[in-house]
């Protein structure tokens, strides 16, 4: 790779932006949720399965689904996706009131 085309990947993966939201975390072998907020939908599951993969995630009880039932019976679903032009304590009050929204909705547990 030549070297302008390497600075034209770092200044785009610089630029891009986040895309904030509501994400779930689904078990499809017993149906139980979890939900949760991320300031990047983009990133988030990457973040939830390593910490499964590890074994190290916070939510005992998705942990040990994931250990019971493998991770082929796990699904990652975007729920909502916020506008990105939100500042930081608007997303945050946003992300909460939409997570409790769809936690009561899907009857899911939080996913942290």
């Amino acid at each position: 790779m030549n070297k302008d085309k390497k600075k034209e990947i770092i200044r785009e993966y610089k630029e891009r932006k986040n895309s904030p939201g509501i994400y779930a975390v689904r078990c499809t072998a017993t149906g139980d949720v979890w939900v949760d907020s991320t300031p990047n939908l983009d990133t988030s599951q990457n973040k939830v399965w390593f910490f499964l993969r590890l074994g190290s995630h916070p939510n005992k009880k998705l942990q040990a689904k994931w250990k019971e039932h493998g991770e082929d019976s796990f699904v990652y679903e975007i729920l909502e996706q916020f506008e990105d032009d939100l500042s930081p304590m608007q997303l945050e009050m946003q992300g909460k009131k939409r997570k409790q929204h769809w936690k009561d909705e899907l009857g899911a547990e939080s996913c942290h």
